[in-house]
């Protein structure tokens, strides 16, 4: 997929000059699902910055097609049902071209079923397997951000190989959390290692405390990933329990998204690992699309607001976010798309897209999409802390990421 180009050229043109050459002057519609409210909304927040700045990017570029490109934003409360509602309030009265932007894995599954209804093409950025396991559609798609599954399998090495053998998990009590706990054993027991326990946690939980001594004193790694409001709650009682004697940790960052990593009391945090799908704190090494994409989305090099220090973005993620807009933007041109009667011209076009080179469309780097699970994947980032900031140590080949397919959604009718 070619790189995104002209956006500074098109940008000096004056507004009515942009879009001469489309058919219609009529905007594209993207109905954004938005976590405002709810145990996702610190995503919500940020997921709007994201969505915000590439489209701002893609319009001064002449939009798609010629035709500007308009969000329109729903919140789904981070709710299944209230997010089955959403997709319908898109497709009958917004009447918008695609849906797109959920993250949570239970609002996506709870969504999707109705896109599919409703022939809506629906772009997730969401993390979970539930996409390339075949339990969706043909309409909904996942081409800006990689899934659990893979991210799992890719970091398993490093775990056995650098921190210990002996796993013991803490994740959220609902799809997302599964997909960690599906995933983590095989591909830990393939290093020679164990689980020693698995550990399920409400999201909407306040207090973390109680569940702690369920962790077996033999663990020598202890793998946590956690989501929603307590999240800060949650590492701060971490190291209040271990003192600084506990087993090593190696966290995704969802457990510190949206919270800044020298907050007091996270201290003990000091010398442990984190996943990040993209690196929240700038990188020596980080290439000039990745500086453009912080740079156009307000952030400053520690992953928080240029105009609010205490305001730390969701950087783990809301690339996905930026990433699959512009996924949108090439199917469609690629489609000749022109309205609704396009829709599965759009969804062949995806499909056939394969390497996605880093470039200012994927900043995050490059990605091969799999058009058959509808499923992208892309390279993993570990990070250690390192004098309270998150440095880089590791990252993986697009080819550690890949398993085998589970679905072919290409032989579904539309």
């Amino acid at each position: 997929m070619r790189a995104l180009t002209g956006g500074i050229a098109a940008a000096s043109l004056p507004m009515w000059a942009r879009y001469t050459q489309a058919q219609s002057a009529a905007p594209i519609r993207i109905g954004f699902q938005q976590h405002r409210t709810g145990i996702g909304a610190a995503y919500g927040r940020w997921y709007g910055r994201a969505t915000e700045a590439a489209v701002q990017l893609i319009n001064e570029g002449g939009g798609i097609n010629g035709r500007p490109v308009e969000i329109v934003a729903e919140d789904d409360g981070t709710d299944p049902k209230r997010g089955a509602e959403v997709v319908e309030k898109f497709a009958n009265q917004h009447k918008v071209d695609v849906g797109f932007g959920t993250l949570f894995s239970h609002v996506v599954i709870g969504s999707a079923p109705r896109a599919g209804e409703l022939k809506l093409p629906y772009f997730v950025v969401s993390e979970g397997t539930h996409v390339s396991s075949g339990m969706l559609n043909r309409y909904t798609l996942q081409p800006g951000i990689t899934d659990v599954r893979s991210q799992v399998i890719s970091m398993a090495p490093f775990i056995t190989e650098t921190l210990g053998k002996k796993v013991t998990m803490i994740f959220p009590d609902y799809g997302f959390g599964y997909d960690h706990r599906d995933a983590l054993g095989p591909a830990i027991e393939a290093q020679g290692g164990e689980i020693l326990e698995r550990i399920a946690i409400p999201p909407t939980e306040t207090s973390f405390t109680r569940y702690f001594p369920r962790i077996p004193r033999d663990t020598e790694v202890l793998y946590h990933v956690m989501v929603g409001p307590g999240v800060l709650t949650f590492v701060k009682e971490l190291g209040e329990f271990f003192g600084g004697q506990g087993p090593e940790l190696f966290g995704f960052i969802d457990s510190l998204e949206a919270v800044a990593i020298d907050s007091p009391g996270l201290e003990f945090l000091e010398g442990s690992h984190f996943w990040e799908g993209m690196c929240r704190h700038a990188q020596p090494d980080d290439s000039e699309h990745a500086a453009a994409y912080r740079a156009a989305v307000g952030v400053d090099d520690r992953g928080a607001a240029l105009s609010d220090a205490r305001d730390v973005s969701t950087y783990g993620h809301m690339f996905g976010c930026w990433e699959t807009l512009h996924v949108i933007k090439a199917g469609m041109e690629a489609a000749g798309y022109a309205g609704p009667q396009d829709r599965a011209a759009l969804i062949e076009a995806v499909e056939a897209m394969e390497d996605m080179p880093e470039s200012l469309a994927h900043p995050q780097g490059a990605k091969r999409f799999n058009g058959r699970t509808h499923q992208v994947f892309g390279h993993q980032n570990i990070s250690r802390v390192e004098g309270g900031r998150l440095i880089r140590v590791h990252r993986t080949s697009i080819e550690d990421t890949l398993y085998p397919d589970m679905v072919d959604y290409t032989t579904q009718p539309f």
